[in-house]
This record gives C-alpha cells, structure tokens and sequence, in this order.
C-alpha cells in the first residue's frame, strides 16, 4: 500500500521499491533466432530429401544434378524463410502496449515519470484517454469508465468505482480517477497473457503431415524401384558398381526436384491472391490450411456486425417512432405524429444526461468516443433535435449535481440534472421502479416485441425533484419514475454474413462464435445472421465443462454460441474442437486472443480494429474485419489444395518419363543407350517444366464456384497413383522411347548392333527430350481437371499458363537448335521420324486421358443410378 494514504510514496521508497520489484516491463521472451528459422526451412523432411538425393547424385558421378538439387533447396528455403521471417514476435509488440509516461504522486507531489518506473503502492492518475500502466486498484472514480475488450473481449466499456482492479493495458474511454498500483512488468495480468502466448504452440498444418506423407511415398517408390532394377542389372550380368549407379540414377529421376519451389511458389500465388480479396497471409502454409478447415470460431462485433450501434426504434407511451440515418452521422429523422416526436425529444433529452459519450468526424466519417452504445444515444438526441449545448452527464456541469454511475448489480444509471432524476438502463432494472401500471403493462408488450427483433433495449424514465429534495443515494433517486420510452437498438448484421455462413454449411464448414460478450446479445446476433439454427446451444464460458471430453461433447454443434469467454478457455475450446478431429481457424483481435491465435490450426486476426499482438500471433490478417473475408480465404485455400495435386500430378508424370530410359537401359543390360541424360533431366525438372507447374499451382477457382464441399483426401492417393503410374507417365514414357528407338532404327540401328555414331545418338535423344517436352505440355492441359477433358473446361481462364508453354516450347527449340546448349545438353535437332513421333505424342496423351476421364464419368454415373434405385 501507499505510505502515506492520498501522498503516494517518497522518491527514496519509490527508488526500493523498484530496485526490489525491477522495472514496469513486460516479460521479453526471445523468439527463435534467425538462425534457427532459416535451418528449419532448409531440413524439414522434404528439403532432408532433396540433400539425400543430392548426395547420391554426387556419388553416382553426376556433379551438375547434385549442385542443382542443392540449389533448389536453398533458394527454396531462403525464399520461405524471408516470407516468415517477422512470424514469432507476439511478445515483443504486447510491450507497446504499455505507454511511456504516467502521473503518478510522489513526495506529496503529482510527477510524470517513464511509466517502467512504476512501483507498486505508486498513486496513479487516471483520465480519458490514458492506457493503464501497470494493474492497480483505483482509490477515486468521477464517471470513470474503462475500455477492456483487449484483455476479456468484451466490447463495451465498464463503468468503474472505487475498489474496482484495473489491468494493465486497459483503456480509459471518460471521466477521471485515481488508482493504486498493485502489480507491475511480470506480475500483471498482461504479462500472464504474453507468456500464455509464448507457451502455446502452433501445431503441425495439414500441408505439413500431408508432405511428409507424400516424401515418404516418393522415397518408397523411389528406393524400390531402384532396388528391383539393382538386382535386375546384377541378374543381367552387371557388375555391382554398375547396378549401384544404376539404381542410385533411378532413385534420383524419381525425385521431383521441381516439386519444392513449385509448392512454395504456389502458396505464394495463393497468398497474393488472398490479399487481393482482403486477407493478408503471415505463414505460407496457411493458405493450404484454410483449405482444410472444418470448424470457423468466429467473434461477433465488427466480424459479424459493422460494430456500429444504432436506436431504430422506440416506443414511447404515445406512440412508436422510428428512427432512419447512417452509422454514427448525427443527421437523421424520427418518423411519427407530433406528438411521438415530442415524447421522442424528450425521451433523448433524459438519456443525454446519462450519457458520457459522444461522437466526432475523423476521415470523412463519424466516430464514436466513449461507449458505443452511449454514443448511439448522443446520436439520437441530435437526431430527434435536442439542444446542441445538452451536457452528457459530468457531475457539476450545466446544472448536474450528482450522477449515480451504472452497476452490474442495480443495471441503470442516474443523474441529478435542473430538478430532475433522469434514470436509464436494463428494462427489467427500470419498470420495477415506475410508478405507472397502465404504461408499464404496454412497455412489457413492446419489450418483447422488440427484443424478438434481436434488438437490445433500453429504457429510460425520469421524475420531478421537490425544492427541498436531494437524494444522496441511488435506491432514494430511482423511485416513482415516469416511464418516458424504450430505446431499441442494433449493431447491423454484415449484409454479406448470412450468405457466407450458408456457403460454410454447404462447404460442411461448422461455425461457432466464441465471444466474450453477454450472451443475450450473441445469442440475437447469432439468430439475426443465421448462425444459430434450431436447438444449438447457447453456453456462458464460465458455466463451461471443465472436462476436455465433455467440453469437446458439448461445443462441437454447428451453430454453438459461447459467451463470456476468458483467454484460457478460448485456448481449451481450441483445443477440444482438434481433439475431435477439426481443422480449426479462430479469429481475434485483442490480446486476450493472442494465445488461441496461436495454437489454432489457423489464427485470424482483424486488421482494422485488431491489437498488434492479435496481428503478429495470427496466420491470417483481415483488413476488413469482415467473416465474408474469412469464407473468401477458405475458398482459396481449398483451390490451392486442388492446384497442389494438379502440378504434383504433373511433376511424378515427367518423373515416370525420366525414369523409364534407365530401367530399358538397364533390363537391356546396356545394349539400348540411355534415351536422355542427367543435364537432360535437369532441363526437363527445372527448365521445362517449372513453368506450366508454377502456372497449374496458380489455376484460379472456377468462376461459378462456391466453397464447395470439402474433398479432402490426400495429395497422392490411388487416383494419384494410377493417373501417374499406370496411364500419363507410361504414355509420354512409351513415346519417348518410340521416338528414340525409332530414330535409331531409321539411322540403320539395331538392337544388338554397333553403338550409333554420335550425331545419330544425340539427334534420337533429341527425339526423345523432344517427345517429352511436347507431351508435359499437352499434361499440363490435362491435369487443370481431373474429371473433365481440356477441351470440356470452356474459355481458357489460366492465362499463365498458355504463357507458359509458349515458354516451355521455346526452351525446346533453344536446346536444340543453339548449338553450345544442345551439345551440353547431349542432344541434336530430331530426323524427321523423330518429329513425327514426337510431335505424336501430345496428342496420344491427351487421347489416353480423354478416354480415362470418360471411362470414370460413366463408371460414376453408373453407380449414382444404381443408388437412386429404390
């Protein structure tokens, strides 16, 4: 405590006390260092791969594949570590949320100091517009009122009275006081949130486990098939340092060296596309993520409501009026007879003395100052006409003699004003105290009329004071009332909100809002945007199961409603919803959310009204605050996961045509040369076919499409598996080889004969790179559906890559026909046999998926006749 109750403490003790306490700072936790960033981008499991395969490239004497690998894997990881680089630093912006000065008494004398010099036992003053410093105890309050949303998420101001505890961080929106200083740096409650913050963790995304299990598939067949063709050369007769190279060659042809940069590239283009509808992407993987999830907590105001209160309508006992305007503009009209108007004028008149609030122009709009629904009120009496010059309720000015602040207990508030008592509050807290039966029973009618419109309502009531009449109390002021009306307000529904709940439902998306505000005015929001259909809950997260299961039990419902929730249980319900198998995306924007940020699978903070800390603990910055938003970035997310599985198709296609020269080479033990080389293959991976990749990872979504139903699945299934293994990589294989073979035999080659002479061999080889080449790009077509043939998509909308094969056939022709490159390249203009066959096998690929496609379709339609039989 102080040492001199209302002095504040002496310089000397302030100066011990700081020594022993430290400074007024917020825990500065280190975030992982640059180092430690950058190497987690060059060793995670699929890059650990590429350094394997590197290796082995390097010991089978290919030196150009090994330092091109290693390139790959390098550029690719300092291009995602420079995306991520400012990730990971929550804690460090909760520091500005401390300001740098405060008033403080010291040695009996008001001083401003640098606030990491508070202490406790330190006397703070307190006015409108001053962050908290430190948490403390505030001793005197004059209509104080404190803006926490940041730390409990609710979002109106509280009013606050002597005894009351304010926490570091908090606003102070109207009025005065003073308070004592009980904790300061690592004791306040802040600092709980910011190592709350720093403790959770943000778990592994679906891309991730998805691309492990896809390395693991890749390296499998890689190994294996290596292995077969090792044994196959061992059993041909090949020595062993020959079947080595052999299968080490195979394992590395399989490896998708272009795969990496193509995926990273593709969520770039992803991200960049999000941030054109709005959404910003801190962490690359999230944009896949959005993708896959499942279950959307959402906040309400400003997410769901344009965080704009306004009265649309009132009742008086005369008459209702309605009310039209814009927002917060002063300007507006009240429709209703005369008389209405004039009970409506008088009504404002009243609720003006009680409010503390205003609002003012800032940037061609008007703004609240103070308590939003206050400021509604503000709104109104300039509406209805009320005197410019009407106070807003400050003890002693124009004639206010006492005010009676707002208690969760009594639920209204008072003032004292030129002869008056002027009352406003909850309608249950104000009709007891009316003394009017007749308009009491027809409030109570319009009451429920309004709340069932979702509306919040106030009332407000007044009485004449005798010449000799003071009350000095609240109970003594607020009796024998005239009801004057009843306010109903709202904070308009986003007009786009219920649409985009309606395409989360149809995407087989839950959503749940999560809030910490009361949970009558949830529930109505959540009615008014349809997110509460039927009998899904309405919970109060102090009335939450403790249990994780029964929690789990109890909120995994599409259209839950969670009030008055605390940051920890924030952080439980995302845990629970993951416990039972959810992809869970959590929006925020106080501190208070920093934690569930974080350990959601993808955090969403809002850009316009979120904290820093909100910001830099998210995945994904809003800068529209808008849920529509949200549904937006899912849509893209699940179209990246699609464009992912269309070039990764793509890549294993060319791996399969890559491999087949050295398992003939090898099966003929040696008699038929290899068809391509390795600086071929590095041209194919790298050259080639990066472009088209790149171009397939970026395919927009359909124009028509919505979200659409999560077809999750994994990037390589069976379907995967045998588009690639079984029909496209064989058929640009078999073509390639054709070609080869081909322009061998037209030169007077034949198997089991002298070795071709070498322009003979290069311009077969040049056949065969060729007839790749032609092939992927008719693939690259191909692979945009994976139901419906090219020439079934209608008007091309994938500009990039029309672009990009021109590119690709450009690269081809430059191989062959600039002689240095082709003879680097080991290869030479084809024969004309070896343009034919090559020119034949776009077309033969396209013709094999055409029929494959079709095959599939009437298999399907088959199956969807047979279970619409009764």
């Amino acid at each position: 405590m102080s040492e001199r109750p209302g002095q504040g403490l002496t310089s000397v003790e302030a100066a011990r006390r700081l020594a022993d306490h430290g400074p007024n700072r917020l825990p500065r936790l280190r975030p992982p260092s640059a180092v430690r960033q950058l190497a987690a981008q060059m060793l995670h499991f699929f890059a650990l791969l590429l350094w394997v395969a590197a290796a082995f490239a390097a010991i089978a004497g290919m030196p150009e594949l090994a330092a091109a690998i290693v390139a790959v894997v390098v550029v690719n990881g300092v291009f995602a570590f420079a995306q991520e680089y400012r990730a990971e630093r929550a804690s460090q912006r909760l520091a500005r949320l401390l300001p740098a000065t405060a008033t403080v008494v010291r040695d009996g004398t008001p001083t401003v100091i640098a606030a990491e010099d508070l202490v406790p036992g330190d006397l703070v003053s307190l006015a409108a517009g001053d962050r908290v410093s430190a948490d403390m105890i505030v001793t005197s309050a004059h209509t104080l009122r404190a803006d926490e949303s940041l730390l409990t998420g609710e979002s109106t101001p509280v009013e606050v009275e002597s005894g009351r505890r304010l926490a570091a961080g908090s606003f102070v929106v109207a009025g005065e006081g003073t308070g004592e200083v009980v904790a300061t740096g690592h004791a306040t409650m802040l600092a709980g949130i910011t190592r709350l913050t720093h403790a959770a963790t943000r778990p592994r995304s679906p891309l991730d486990l998805e691309l492990d299990r896809v390395v693991r598939t890749i390296a499998g067949i890689a190994i294996g098939i290596g292995f077969a063709c090792f044994v196959a050369a061992r059993v041909l007769g090949l020595s062993f340092h020959d079947g080595f190279l052999i299968a080490i060659g195979v394992m590395v042809a399989l490896v998708p060296e272009g795969l990496l940069p193509t995926l990273t590239l593709s969520l770039a283009v992803g991200a960049q596309r999000m941030a054109g509808r709005r959404a910003v992407v801190r962490h690359l993987d999230a944009v896949e993520t959005l993708g896959a999830t499942t279950c959307i907590c959402t906040d309400k105001t400003g997410t769901l409501t344009l965080n704009e209160m306004t009265v649309v309508e009132i009742w008086t006992p005369v008459g209702v009026a309605e009310i039209e305007g814009i927002g917060y503009e002063p300007i507006g009209t009240v429709d209703g007879t005369d008389a209405v108007r004039a009970a409506v004028r008088r009504a404002a008149t009243s609720a003006a003395w009680c409010t503390s609030a205003w609002c003012e122009p800032h940037d061609g709009r008007w703004e609240p100052r103070g308590d939003p629904m206050e400021a509604a009120l503000w709104v109104l009496a300039r509406r209805a006409e009320v005197a410019d010059d009407t106070a807003r309720g400050v003890p002693g000015s124009n004639g206010t003699i006492v005010r009676f602040p707002f208690t969760p207990e009594r639920r209204r508030s008072s003032v004292v004003h030129d002869a008056h008592v002027h009352v406003m509050g909850a309608p249950d807290a104000v009709l007891p105290r009316c003394s009017t039966p007749t308009s009491r029973i027809a409030a109570e009618g319009a009451l429920h009329h309004l709340t069932a419109r979702g509306l919040r309502v106030i009332a407000v009531a007044q009485r004449p004071l005798t010449d000799a009449e003071l009350p000095t109390d609240a109970d003594a002021a607020e009796c024998r009332l005239e009801l004057l009306a009843l306010f109903g307000l709202e904070d308009p529904p986003r007009a786009a909100a219920r649409a985009a709940i309606e395409a989360c439902r149809r995407a087989g998306i839950e959503v749940v809002m999560v809030t910490g505000d009361h949970a009558g005015t949830a529930r109505a929001i959540a009615r008014d945007v349809g997110l509460r259909v039927g009998d899904a809950p309405v919970l109060v997260g102090a009335e939450l199961p403790r249990d994780p299961d029964a929690l789990a039990a109890a909120i995994d419902h599409d259209g839950t409603v969670i009030a008055r929730v605390d940051p920890a249980q924030k952080l439980a319900i995302a845990h629970a919803l993951q416990s039972r198998g959810h992809v869970v995306a959590m929006t925020g924007d106080g501190v208070n959310d920093g934690p569930a940020l974080r350990e959601a699978d993808v955090g969403v903070a809002m850009g316009e009204r979120g904290t820093d800390v909100a910001r830099a603990a998210a995945d994904l910055v809003l800068l529209d605050d808008s849920f529509e938003t949200v549904v937006a970035a899912v849509r893209e997310g699940r179209s990246t996961f699609r464009n992912v599985r269309r070039f990764l198709t793509y890549h294993l296609t060319g791996n399969v045509a890559e491999l087949a020269p050295f398992v003939v080479w090898a099966l003929s033990g040696g008699r038929v040369p290899l068809a391509i080389g390795v600086l071929q293959i590095l041209m194919l991976d790298l050259g080639t076919d990066l472009l088209p990749a790149l171009a397939l990872g970026a395919e927009p979504p359909a124009s028509d499409a919505t979200i659409g139903p999560l077809h999750r699945g994994h990037l390589i299934d069976r379907h995967v598996v045998a588009r690639v293994f079984r029909r496209l990589g064989p058929t640009i294989a078999v073509m390639e080889l054709l070609a080869f073979v081909g322009s061998l035999r037209a030169s007077g080659w034949h198997l089991g004969g002298p070795t071709p002479s070498h322009h003979d061999l290069a311009a077969a080889s040049g056949a065969a790179f060729s007839a790749v080449v032609l092939a992927q790009i008719a693939n690259a077509f191909a692979c945009r559906s994976e139901d419906r043939a090219p020439w079934r998509l209608g008007r091309p909308t994938n500009r990039p890559l029309v672009g990009a094969v021109v590119v690709a056939a450009a690269l081809l022709a430059t191989t062959l026909f600039v002689g240095p490159l082709a003879r680097l390249l080991g290869q030479a203009p084809p024969t004309a046999t070896g343009w034919a066959f090559a020119a034949a096998a776009g077309p033969m690929l396209l013709a094999v998926d055409a029929a494959d496609k079709w095959r599939r379709s009437r298999r399907r339609r088959s199956h969807e006749a047979d279970a619409s039989r009764p």
